[in-house]
């Protein structure tokens, strides 16, 4: 992509390192979240990308797994929710 639409994608990665970088959240924690949230996407490609992100950023394998965890959660609770809510 980044040779087929090169300035989009300029502006993509900018986007994404800045995204990611230090900021008011620590980076191990946006690397927490981005984990999260590619697990609940269900992108099973991406999660694993974050997750050496994490421990690059000094996550420890129990906080990662804790993270999978409330992904976990919360796709079990929209499932259970959904279903409540068409009973």
């Amino acid at each position: 992509m980044d040779g087929l639409a090169p300035d989009l994608m300029k502006a993509f990665w900018a986007f994404d390192h800045a995204a990611v970088a230090e900021g008011a959240i620590p980076v191990k924690y946006k690397e927490l979240i981005a984990v999260a949230v590619a697990l609940t996407t269900a992108m099973p490609l991406l999660h694993q990308h974050p997750q050496r992100q994490c421990s690059q950023a000094g996550a420890t394998d129990t906080e990662v797994t804790e993270a999978a965890m409330v992904a976990a959660s919360l796709r079990a609770g929209a499932a259970v929710t959904t279903r409540l809510t068409r009973c």
